[in-house]
């Protein structure tokens, strides 16, 4: 049986500042106007991160929009949010972060089976000359694309 999955967001810069080495499907902790504006798209991570404290995994720099249909109680929209993973995935990001040049990105928010979920990514920066292979590489795969369209049409 296939899992229903909807993606509301993806962070496409990260897949270019970063190389993905492992990713981690997680919960997070939101209040309930927070989830009725992530599922209504209001959500902007292109900066964020994740941090382990004490143990914990928490998201940072992640905002997510008032809800506006809401009365005064309503959310802040920049406080951290915590992450939920299994202690010994935690262990083994925490080994993983301490060694020289990882990080952790939010790398898709989606919806599955009605939860909110966030798709983790233990990375590593690239450099300069590899952001441009990849430029590189992309055009070279659009000209292709380009020229063989342009033939079945011709």
């Amino acid at each position: 049986m296939e899992e229903a999955v909807k993606i509301i967001a993806t962070n496409r810069k990260a897949r270019f500042n970063y190389t993905v080495t492992d990713t981690f499907e997680c919960g997070i902790v939101l209040e309930g106007t927070e989830v009725k504006s992530v599922k209504g798209g209001n959500i902007s991570f292109v900066d964020s991160f994740a941090l382990i404290e004490n143990g914990e995994v928490w998201v940072q720099n992640l905002h997510i929009s008032e809800y506006a249909f809401s009365s005064v109680f309503n959310h802040d929209p920049d406080r951290k949010k915590k992450l939920l993973l299994h202690r010994e995935e935690i262990k083994r990001l925490q080994r993983k972060v301490d060694e020289k040049g990882f990080t952790l990105v939010p790398l898709d928010f989606y919806l599955k089976h009605g939860l909110v979920k966030v798709k983790l990514g233990l990375c590593k920066g690239k450099k300069e000359f590899d952001k441009r292979a990849d430029i590189k590489d992309r055009d070279i795969k659009r000209e292709i694309a380009r020229e063989f369209r342009n033939r079945q049409d011709g």
